[in-house]
């Protein structure tokens, strides 16, 4: 006798089991306890998988962001330099879609006279941090926080970075403020 098959989860056809001759009503309870059972397995077994929380390269990247926000704070500029690679382009997005772009050099320039012309120490700090990693690049986005005396600006920066042979650097940032 040829049995006949029928979903587990209507969603998906992927799960099929035989619907046996009694009627799926007994058996309801028991394909449902299975299908919970092995959805557990798959999260169990890929969800490790999925995760870069213990990856070097994830590290690494934070670590490299991380100095990004300390040097610019300590107006260690050339520090604050080293965290891009050479040939790295900085956009601002303003409100309505407004873009400017400036190659690195500039860029610094124009964060030196920031800190120079402030009459009172600014400090960057970063609120939250997402990392999607590749093979060689990596992509970042983090909210962050600009105190400059009682004032508190916030913003998004969108990092690109690349693996050098010398460690993370930055390729392409672009940013805007709240």
């Amino acid at each position: 006798m040829m049995k006949r098959l029928m979903p587990l989860d209507m969603r998906s056809q992927l799960f099929m089991c035989p619907l046996p001759p009694f009627g799926g009503r007994a058996l309801s309870l028991v394909g449902t306890s299975m299908r919970l059972l092995l959805y557990s397995l798959v999260v169990v077994v890929l969800l490790p998988s999925c995760s870069t929380a213990n990856s070097p390269d994830e590290a690494a990247v934070r670590a490299q962001l991380t100095r990004y926000f300390s040097t610019w704070s300590a107006k260690d500029m050339d520090g604050y330099g080293e965290c891009f690679q050479e040939g790295a382009r900085i956009t601002f997005v303003q409100p309505g879609g407004l873009v400017s772009t400036e190659a690195l050099t500039d860029f610094l320039h124009s964060q030196r006279m920031a800190h120079a012309q402030s009459p009172s120490p600014m400090k960057e700090e970063p609120t939250e941090m997402k990392i999607l990693l590749g093979k060689g690049i990596a992509h970042a986005t983090v909210k962050w926080k600009l105190t400059k005396d009682a004032t508190v600006t916030t913003g998004t920066d969108m990092f690109t970075l690349a693996r050098t042979k010398t460690g993370w650097r930055i390729v392409a940032l672009v940013w805007e403020q709240d």
